[in-house]
């Protein structure tokens, strides 16, 4: 079989993870279906504020043949165990994890019931998870030697998305894919929607049979050529933009890496805390109807204090969507160009991955695609809506009200019919795994998807990626106090102190002898400097 042709139009992290992951999976053992090329512009400035992912990462990483200590090593990488929700239900300092793992300490698991019958003294995640005491105590999730701890903890990364991008291209460019640093004058189409070659600035013809677009929010094929509209999702994620700061460790080190990201809630949005091995990043993401640039960068400066001082804040303005359709023709979009949720859950990652592993799956080895486009598009469409929920739901559980947008995010059309539906149930039920089976409750409207005036599957979608389990929907509901009045009608207000099973409790006090400080994990197996103190 003569092999395919892939021109993949973009760099950055989407870019070179699609380029580098299809050549690795479809070109192994001997066979090559695929002549993977990607163009990139050398004007368009690169952005890179720090990272995170989920631990589905993981996946991506090994099918590449990415060794874990080399990838930490050069995208200056730490591990993340949780997440951190600071101030998010009463904007008053309090806080809950939503980590990775789950202690299950029998095979009917009744932890969430027990902790629903209790008082809530300790919040749920503490109840489940070792993991958010391992955070707070800043320690690794491995050990140097053999592992001693039960059951393994999960964990996704921290890391630079610039060097991330270089190391991918370095690895994809090793192995044979074509780099060109160019920029795209013009898309040839060979009929109504197949692209039949772009042509650059210095010349050049490239033609392929599959065009990927990575262009970011310029989707440069899939929307300036194809026309393939927009569906604009801000109606239920208000922010609209980011501002970053970055301080290097030289200026300024607390003395220990957390082994989670923070994010937490402020005056139009929420600052994240990314840790990486030379520096920490935070983000000031906000809806810019509720603040000004100016008041953003007063208000995220004096959240990091003066150590933020001498260097410079950057913003990123953002759209929340999707495509009506990623893949039209023979052309496919990912990352940006396809569509963005804000990074609450950092899932920014992740939807391009996803799109790299279905394109692979779905690859056309013919050159009818219809119909892989057609399952292509639906799977994709599903995991946005999925996480469009998940993160929707953090904002309308709040009980702030000290600020328009707070106030604002709780109003009932800024949550969306399919979550409205879920929290309607949960209010009766509360949520177990069987509501993850079939994620259709009573009330949920059966509304098509746009089609954009394009052929496929329009039906409403579904969660069935798995992307947030029933733990993760736990983290966040008892984290927010969800059932705190139903609890006190269905078990009585007077009930007995939440108390943590011994397997978390055992798990906990063991971890300060058998897990090493982050910071000292890093410094021994990934080289990272060793910082004073300041």
């Amino acid at each position: 079989m003569k092999p395919r042709r892939v021109l993949i139009v973009g760099g950055g992290s989407a870019g070179w993870m699609a380029a580098a992951y299809l050549d690795a999976v479809l070109n192994r053992d001997g066979r090559r279906l695929a002549d993977v090329s990607l163009i990139e512009s050398p004007d368009v400035p690169r952005i890179g504020v720090g990272e995170a992912t989920i631990p589905s990462i993981g996946h991506v990483l090994s099918s590449i043949g990415i060794d874990e200590i080399e990838f930490l090593k050069r995208v200056d990488g730490t591990y993340k165990q949780a997440i951190q929700y600071i101030s998010w239900l009463d904007g008053r300092g309090e806080s809950y994890y939503h980590a990775f793992g789950r202690f299950r300490h029998n095979p009917v698991d009744t932890s969430t019931l027990e902790w629903l019958m209790s008082d809530r003294s300790i919040p749920f995640s503490a109840t489940i998870s070792a993991q958010p005491a391992i955070c707070d105590l800043c320690l690794a999730p491995k050990m140097f030697g053999r592992w001693e701890l039960g059951t393994r903890l999960p964990y996704a990364y921290h890391m630079n998305a610039l060097k991330f991008a270089d190391y991918l291209c370095e690895i994809a460019t090793s192995r044979g894919v074509q780099h060109y640093l160019d920029n795209v004058v013009n898309v040839e189409m060979a009929d109504g929607q197949r692209i039949a070659a772009v042509r650059t600035r210095d010349g050049r013809r490239i033609e392929a049979d599959i065009f990927v677009d990575c262009t970011g929010f310029a989707a440069l094929l899939i929307e300036k050529k194809l026309g393939v509209e927009w569906v604009d999702c801000s109606r239920w994620l208000l922010a609209d933009r980011a501002l970053a700061i970055q301080v290097p460790y030289e200026h300024n080190y607390p003395g220990y890496v957390r082994p989670n990201t923070q994010a937490t809630a402020v005056s139009a949005g929420w600052i994240w805390e990314i840790p990486l091995q030379n520096r920490r990043a935070w983000g000031y993401v906000h809806a810019s109807s509720f603040v000004s640039e100016d008041a953003a960068e007063k208000e995220l400066r004096a959240f990091v204090g003066p150590i933020g001082d001498p260097f410079p804040a950057r913003f990123v303005p953002f759209k929340v969507g999707y495509r009506a359709k990623s893949w039209v023709g023979n052309c496919v979009a990912i990352g940006l160009a396809a569509g963005f949720i804000e990074p609450l859950e950092s899932t920014g990652i992740y939807l391009s991955e996803l799109a790299a592993v279905m394109l692979a799956e779905h690859f056309p080895y013919g050159d009818d695609m219809e119909p892989l486009a057609w399952r292509f598009n639906r799977i994709v469409a599903n995991r946005f809506h999925e996480i469009l929920d998940f993160i929707n739901m953090h904002y309308c559980l709040t009980r702030r009200t000290d600020t328009e947008f707070w106030r604002e995010v709780q109003r009932p059309e800024r949550i969306n019919d399919r979550l409205q539906a879920k929290l309607d149930f949960w209010r009766i039920k509360p949520p177990s795994q069987a509501d993850f089976e079939d994620q259709f409750f009573p009330g949920q409207p059966s509304t098509p998807l746009p089609s954009g005036g394009l052929p496929g599957d329009h039906r409403s979608p579904v969660d069935t990626g798995g992307v947030f389990t029933l733990s993760s929907y736990e983290a966040i509901l008892y984290g927010m106090d969800f059932l705190r009045t139903e609890c006190d009608q269905w078990f009585g207000a007077d009930r007995p102190p939440t108390r943590v099973i011994k397997g978390i409790q055992d798990k906990v006090n063991i971890a300060p002898q058998k897990l090493p400080p982050h910071d000292v994990y890093l410094k021994r197996v990934a080289g990272m400097p060793d910082y004073p103190p300041t």
